[in-house]
């Protein structure tokens, strides 16, 4: 008996200290900055919907975590294991464990945010692609140039010009330009709801020709309480017969052409574009420019105004007018006696 005693002894305390020595190099792995990735950087996805264990083992073969053991013990005593959200994260500098876990339960998302302002056409938009880091400009024009998405709704439509919405996205730093144009898209068809469309329809217009509206009324005017007055400008003159005269348009048709240099000139205005409605009555074939929400709610539902003309006072705003006579009137006001004190 005391010689098993002596055993029973001399085993609890290998197990004693075994367990001690797993406890202390565990509580070392979960404390010791780890890399074990070549490069400057490791990416590693998160899919929606995965497990703990299925994370666990991307982080382990991603190199960010030493072993299965110390993610899980960490995991436990973090208590986030439901709290770890899917995406891409980016990893850049030794971590521990727990810090690793802390940014996926934060879900710091390796991500570029790119902002289209409004009013801008798709050689613009390319631009600013091109400048967010994502790939190059001439990408997002050829994907732009894949009319499949809104088929249903423009079958005329030669490409995406109007249909690319302009907002904030939030992308992970693998989205091509063929991914953030198809995203762009979806939120075009969000924003443009039945609604619009019928009651756009209630005035005449098609859905191309709606979009065209708007992109007319977003160039024209920033000014929230001057975009459905002059929806009504526009539309009215329609109803007429009368020429849309719309410098933007213009603009736009010179730019195709690879002609505008920044200054729009008198002599511009005979340029031949069917984009040019200074030439050719009716709504230009297609929209000028992204129109934002704003312009497509006023293009929508326009002032019940009777104006026909407006003139730019110089400062953003516009004066409006009913008649020509009284259009003129403030064409001297604002354009001529104007830009005479200026020179003067």
């Amino acid at each position: 008996m005391t010689r098993i005693a002596g055993w029973l002894g001399v085993l609890g305390g290998v197990v004693i200290v075994a367990a001690s020595t797993a406890t202390y190099l565990i509580g070392a792995r979960l404390n010791a900055p780890y890399r074990g990735y070549a490069g400057d950087e490791q990416l590693v996805e998160i899919p929606s919907g995965v497990g703990s264990r299925a994370i666990g083992s991307r982080l382990v073969a991603a190199g960010l975590v030493r072993d299965t053991l110390t993610f899980r013990v960490a995991l436990w005593l973090s208590g986030d294991a439901r709290r770890l959200q899917a995406g891409e994260y980016r990893f850049d500098r030794p971590m521990t464990v727990r810090e690793v876990l802390s940014k996926i339960a934060r879900g710091e998302v390796d991500a570029v945010t790119i902002t289209f302002p409004e009013g801008l056409t798709i050689d613009e938009m390319a631009g600013v692609f091109g400048a967010s880091g994502l790939g190059p400009a001439a990408s997002f024009v050829q994907a732009a140039r894949d009319r499949s998405a809104i088929a249903g709704l423009d079958p005329a439509a030669p490409d995406l010009e109007g249909y690319l919405f302009p907002d904030t996205y939030t992308v992970s730093r693998r989205t091509d330009a063929t991914g953030l144009v198809r995203v762009m898209v979806d939120r075009f068809q969000e924003v443009l709801t039945t609604d619009l469309v019928q009651a756009a329809a209630a005035n005449g217009l098609t859905p191309r020709r709606f979009v065209t509206l708007a992109s007319l009324v977003e160039k024209e005017t920033s000014r929230a309480e001057e975009r459905a007055l002059v929806a009504a400008v526009y539309l009215n003159r329609l109803r007429l017969g009368m020429g849309l005269q719309c410098d933007p348009t213009v603009i736009y048709a010179l730019q195709k052409a690879g002609r505008f240099d920044g200054n729009l000139r008198r002599a511009d205005l005979a340029f031949d574009s069917p984009y040019n409605t200074y030439r050719y009555a009716g709504l230009p074939p297609g929209p000028i420019a992204a129109p934002g929400r704003a312009s497509l709610e006023a293009a929508a539902r326009p002032s019940a105004a009777a104006y026909l003309y407006f003139v730019s006072r110089n400062d953003g705003s516009h004066e409006f007018a009913s008649t020509l006579a009284e259009h003129n009137r403030n064409v001297e006001r604002y354009q001529v006696q104007y830009f005479r004190k200026q020179r003067g």
